[in-house]
């Protein structure tokens, strides 16, 4: 028998790191060639990584969060044959289990750093508050795992607040054994203590809060609301509907909105479809209008992208605002699907509420909100009409669109929607 050391792969251009979101695996479990072993997050996709070996699963690398250099080992397998890596030689025992003495050696390495700056606390089943990884033998934490309990959240009573297996007891005994039920797979890594829940933000929700911070700390935002009137767009939207051809998809708001989008940067607004390229100083702008499409999916916000909106048909856009949408909410987008936007929209569709100040998907320099569309009462002529009302949120980076040329985007599309014809013209 050998040993086989796996190492995080190459898995998108210019990746160097991966985030571990999920074991399909367990150390002492038994694998075949491509069965899946581990998800990881990098900057521009999931991916589930298939085991390159058939074998005994010996060692995994990082829990759920931590993140991976490409190129580190990340799971060991013994296997038939010689490996590629020399077997860990065993000796001693430790607390009376087999255990690599290499592992035992380390934990009491750990205890001898940390004892300077920390202390020995009663066993408890609350919440409790440490730096690094928790203290324990390789023993203490295989029962650990077999229990199900997140030794985060067990109060260690030996040296430097090392966890003993009196502190586990203590924490079984004090109400731990219900976090620790829930804190198991089912539960997605969540853990219920003191009548609180704990949600890792990891993978695509770590990513999502990155972004987020990077678009609102860096870009100085400028948002213009305004209202249109779609009543005339909602008749012909209903008209085209009423005749598309056999395999046309169904046409919603969207497809006219991003064609609208299309004829206005080419009228003077080119400056919205952009990249702000912050450590050239350069305004970057693009002559096709790659447009996200802001989608929210059971697994978290993605944005696909619609390539090339300019070369499309309102048909064409909206078969493929459906393709890239449903790839995203079903998992199956491609790197590409995700990737090259130059503006967003944003869109809750029938829920979308009045308005909201929604935050530019960096390092773009512009995004749309689209709201709902209904039936309002408004004054048209000196009298009180009933008509078909939509409400735009818009933010634009003011570091390179002026507030006037921002409002005068939105009030260019909302020309063409109020007048639907002069889209195609």
């Amino acid at each position: 028998m050998g040993i086989y050391q796996f190492k995080l792969p190459d898995i998108g251009e210019g990746v160097v790191e991966g985030e571990v979101i999920a074991w399909h695996i367990e150390e002492g479990a038994s694998v075949q060639e491509d069965d899946p072993i581990v998800d990881v997050m990098t900057d521009k996709a999931n991916v589930t990584i298939p085991s390159p070996v058939t074998g005994v699963v010996t060692k995994t690398v990082g829990a759920a969060g931590d993140i991976i250099a490409v190129g580190s080992v990340c799971i060991e397998f013994e296997v038939e044959g010689e490996g590629n890596a020399a077997a860990p030689e065993t000796t001693a025992e430790t607390e009376g289990e087999d255990e690599p003495a290499a592992a035992a050696s380390e934990v009491e390495a750990e205890a001898e750093q940390a004892a300077s700056a920390a202390s020995a606390a009663p066993a408890s089943a609350a919440k409790v508050e440490r730096i690094g990884k928790p203290l324990a033998s390789p023993a203490v934490r295989r029962r650990a795992k077999s229990e199900g309990i997140d030794l985060g959240a067990v109060a260690g009573s030996g040296p430097a607040g090392r966890i003993t297996h009196d502190d586990i007891e203590a924490f079984l005994a004090g109400g731990g054994e219900l976090a620790a039920r829930s804190g198991d797979k089912a539960s997605g890594g969540r853990i219920a203590l003191s009548g609180t829940t704990e949600v890792p933000i990891i993978g695509l929700r770590r990513k999502i809060a990155e972004q987020m911070v990077k678009s609102t700390t860096s870009i100085p935002h400028f948002s213009f609301f305004e209202e249109v009137d779609v009543t005339d767009l909602e008749a012909l939207r209903q008209w085209l509907n009423g005749n598309r051809e056999e395999g046309q998809p169904k046409l919603t708001y969207l497809p006219f909105i991003m064609q609208a989008l299309v004829k206005a940067f080419g009228a003077g607004h080119a400056d919205c479809n952009a990249i702000h390229d912050e450590e050239r100083g350069m305004l970057v702008l693009h002559e096709a209008a790659n447009i996200g499409i802001a989608t929210t999916t059971d697994r978290g916000l993605f944005v696909p992208v619609v390539k090339n909106v300019e070369s499309l048909d309102i048909w064409q856009t909206a078969a493929e605002v459906a393709r890239v949408s449903s790839a995203a909410r079903d998992g199956s987008a491609s790197l590409d699907d995700l990737s090259g936007s130059t503006f967003t929209i944003t869109s809750l569709g029938r829920d979308g509420g009045l308005g909201a100040t929604p935050i530019i998907n960096h390092p773009e320099v512009a995004i749309l909100g689209v709201h709902k569309a209904e039936d309002r009462a408004v004054v048209r002529g000196g009298k009180i009409v009933i008509r078909r009302m939509m409400n735009f949120s818009s933010s634009f980076d003011h570091r390179v669109v002026d507030g006037a040329n921002g409002a005068a985007l939105v009030l260019a599309l909302k020309g063409m929607l109020e007048h639907p014809s002069s889209i195609f013209m």
